[in-house]
């Protein structure tokens, strides 16, 4: 049987939870249920890849019951200790603290390749996006550009590379290599369309990190989804399996473009687009006391279309291919980079 089938157990993982976690929380005696709900379940002979949340109820010394969110991320592939560590550095110097948040880290398991964590209660910003709600994504957009602009102003002396493999476009996952030749195989008519495109973002972000020794915590995966709307005032960004020491450009870059892939897709207001990107971009300079100038802009701009380029392949490469969806994504890079192939 496959390990990580117990942790869809609900006895099992009551118990293990005790064991884990109990302590933690002296004002508890015991967990009284756990109702699991998968949120992702991809489960083969051997291998896995889950993401659950334990809706955990607790029981106080009083007899009163409390209730939690505690996830799991776990991966045999792809051990998530890096998050663990990532979590625990920035909760450990006080990112925490205040209305720009993150899920409070638990424990690592070796056993199960696991991180655990204690989740945050609220809605995405892409829910708002999909109610066309304008008011909430103005305010969550503006809480966002702040969270990011906190991430990226925080001291990296005593920062790993949690993530080392993701710290280039080069590597990232599952690299540039592998979907060059995937494109090429399935999809040959974009191959040089794929490949002029690669060859100037690779050149673009090796031009930037020749020229300074900086390097900033990014987020890594930074879209609406991500985004937790927890109060009127406070948010958390969640998932950090891809945060690692890079260019802060780039968290700015793929939050732009999936900003406006989202909103383009549920609303389709062209000015609204422009007025909230605008709104983002706006507030996070402003936040994180920087200017504008032309160099900065490229970066965002190279890595705006590398998300777009992403978002593209994904629909190419996925079991059920729509290169319909990937196509209109292909011709807006190619018209923005200039690029002297056909598609």
């Amino acid at each position: 049987m496959n390990i990580i089938k117990q942790l869809f157990d609900q006895q099992f993982v009551i118990k293990y939870l005790e064991k884990r976690i109990l302590h933690r929380y002296p004002e508890f005696t015991d967990i009284k249920k756990i109702t699991i709900h998968p949120y992702k379940d991809l489960i083969w002979e051997e291998t896995y890849h889950v993401v659950i949340e334990y809706k955990t109820t607790f029981t106080t010394k009083v007899g009163r019951t409390k209730n939690l969110p505690i996830i799991c991320t776990a991966h045999s592939e792809e051990p998530r200790k890096n998050v663990y560590r990532a979590l625990k550095f920035l909760w450990d110097n006080g990112f925490a603290k205040g209305n720009l948040t993150i899920p409070h880290p638990l424990f690592y398991s070796n056993r199960f390749r696991a991180t655990f964590y204690r989740g945050v209660k609220g809605r995405n910003l892409y829910q708002f996006i999909k109610e066309n709600n304008r008011k909430e994504i103005e305010k969550i957009v503006i809480q966002a550009a702040r969270w990011f602009a906190k991430l990226h102003n925080l001291p990296i002396t005593k920062a790993k590379n949690f993530n080392k493999a993701n710290s280039r476009i080069k590597t990232v996952i599952p690299g540039v290599k592998y979907i060059l030749a995937s494109v090429k195989k399935d999809f040959p008519r974009y191959y040089p369309f794929f490949k002029q495109a690669y060859q100037i973002m690779l050149a673009e972000e090796k031009k930037f990190f020749a020229s300074t020794e900086k390097r900033w915590l990014i987020h890594g995966d930074a879209h609406p989804e991500n985004i937790i709307k927890m109060s009127d005032k406070k948010i958390a960004v969640i998932d950090f399996t891809d945060i690692c020491l890079a260019d802060y450009a780039r968290d700015l870059g793929t939050f732009l473009q999936q900003l406006e892939f989202m909103v383009q897709r549920k609303i389709g207001d062209k000015n609204y687009i422009a007025l909230i990107k605008k709104t983002f971009l706006e507030n996070y300079l402003d936040d994180a006391k920087i200017d504008l100038d032309d160099d900065l802009e490229q970066r965002i701009n190279n890595y705006f279309n590398w998300t777009a380029l992403r978002t593209a392949t994904f629909f190419l490469l996925k079991s059920k291919a729509e290169p319909d969806r990937a196509h209109g994504l292909l011709v807006r890079i190619s018209q923005d980079m200039k690029l002297d192939v056909t598609i």
